[in-house]
């Protein structure tokens, strides 16, 4: 087997690959975390629904578990991926914008994916703060306030977004903007005790505490406290696809239940893969991901001393 750098690389050091390279690390395997330094939930204040640590900002928390992968010896490289190469004869090279190439004989990519919002003024503005997508993060702090659904491109998305939001209030009103309603949409909503109220939406109208209502082209403005939006969500999977990464029926990249894509040796974890995963998902996807990669290394391990076993002429004696 031809030496290399490291057991695995780690692109992406959000908390699906801190959570895998801190698993790899404390399996004593030689990993580093890559990461670009963009996490997707940057706008957002406070994190939820991640046990026991529930209201803590993104920031501290990837604080603590970057400390925790360098504890057990993980390496972590503050720097852009550019791209991730087959090796000559064996594993990956893993080349980053500043010149450097890693080699390994393993790659996970946990690079996220990205929000494209509806091009709506104020939405970008207020976005992660009281312009939100995600009522599990966000729904209970705005309980029982007056709440705005924007319809968007990520139609069946936003659909289900405005039925769900509900749960968390009884004040709530769709905007369907460019979205058009069937009449058993139109019923369903109203059933559910959604108001709709059509008309292209002007802007989100914001004040020094966040949002205070929504604006239409016609002039009408309702008062509101905060808005849901459905992004269309768009995965950040090139290094995969260029690898040769098969794609799902949905057209995302394929993996298995432990993350393992269609290329020998290739993993991926996290938002990259899988669109909903909260972070609490994303971590437990990093650590399963982890497990399976340490277990393929040590299918190439075991192989490895047996060959060199056979190699050096020693018999086999049974004791």
């Amino acid at each position: 087997m031809i030496a290399m750098e490291y057991d695995a690389v780690v692109v992406g050091g959000g908390v699906a690959g801190v959570s895998a390279g801190t698993m790899l690390g404390r399996s004593r395997r030689r990993v580093a975390v890559v990461d670009g330094g963009q996490p997707r939930n940057a706008a957002s204040k406070h994190l939820h629904g991640f046990l026991s640590r529930d209201g803590v900002e993104p920031a501290e928390l990837l604080a603590t578990g970057r400390e925790e992968l360098l504890g057990y010896g993980g390496e972590l490289l503050t720097e852009r991926v550019d791209g991730v190469e087959r090796g000559a004869e064996h594993g990956f090279v893993v080349r980053l914008a500043g010149g450097k190439a890693l080699t390994t004989r393993s790659v996970l990519v946990a690079t996220g994916l990205g929000d494209e919002l509806p091009g709506i003024p104020g939405v970008r503005e207020q976005w992660g703060e009281t312009v939100l997508h995600c009522p599990y993060c966000h729904g209970y702090e705005f309980r029982d306030s007056p709440l705005a659904v924007l319809g968007g491109d990520n139609r069946p998305f936003t659909l289900h977004q405005a039925q769900l939001v509900r749960q968390w209030s009884s004040d709530v009103v769709f905007f369907p903007d460019r979205v058009k309603l069937t009449e058993d949409e139109h019923e369903r909503l109203t059933a559910r005790g959604v108001r709709v109220v059509e008309g292209e939406v002007a802007r989100v109208l914001t004040h020094e505490d966040g949002v205070s209502g929504v604006e239409l082209v016609d002039g009408r403005v309702l008062s509101r406290s905060a808005v849901f939006v459905g992004p269309r969500f768009v995965p950040h999977d090139e290094l995969l696809t260029r690898l040769g990464c098969e794609l799902g029926e949905h057209g995302w990249v394929a993996t298995d239940t432990t993350g393992r894509t269609s290329v020998d040796g290739v993993w991926a974890a996290g938002n990259v893969v899988d669109n909903p995963a909260q972070l609490i998902n994303a971590a437990g996807a990093g650590s399963t991901a982890a497990v399976a990669i340490n277990h393929y290394l040590l299918a190439e391990d075991v192989e490895q001393a047996l060959a060199d076993h056979r190699a050096s002429g020693q018999a086999f004696s049974r004791t």
